[in-house]
């Protein structure tokens, strides 16, 4: 990259994509947790069925909160600081835990 092209950069627009990203990814799991839930209630309920339904609910409300706390750090901050190892390693926690939770049920 030239010192020309650095200058022209606009440091809104990766924070802004990484906001998307962070809205499309929550709007994902909200799509898994709410199958999940149909699913999980569709032959109707049972003991193990509500369990995993209400597991990924819970996962659901983890990342929606992590995803939460940083869309706000990066609208908030000119330059936003790097995501932590520690939120990084949660978000992926919930979201891998959630898919699987959600694809238990199909089966």
């Amino acid at each position: 990259m030239s010192a020309a092209e650095a200058v022209e950069r606009d440091p809104g627009l990766q924070p802004e994509r990484t906001r998307l990203a962070w809205r499309r990814t929550t709007l994902s799991a909200t799509v898994a947790a709410v199958l999940a839930g149909r699913s999980a209630l569709h032959e109707g309920p049972s003991a193990s069925r509500v369990i995993v339904c209400a597991l990924c609910c819970a996962l659901w409300l983890g990342l929606l909160l992590i995803a939460h706390v940083r869309i706000r750090t990066l609208t908030a901050s000119g330059h936003p600081p790097a995501l932590t190892p520690r939120h990084a390693g949660a978000a992926t926690l919930c979201t891998v835990a959630l898919a699987a939770c959600a694809s238990a049920l199909l089966f």
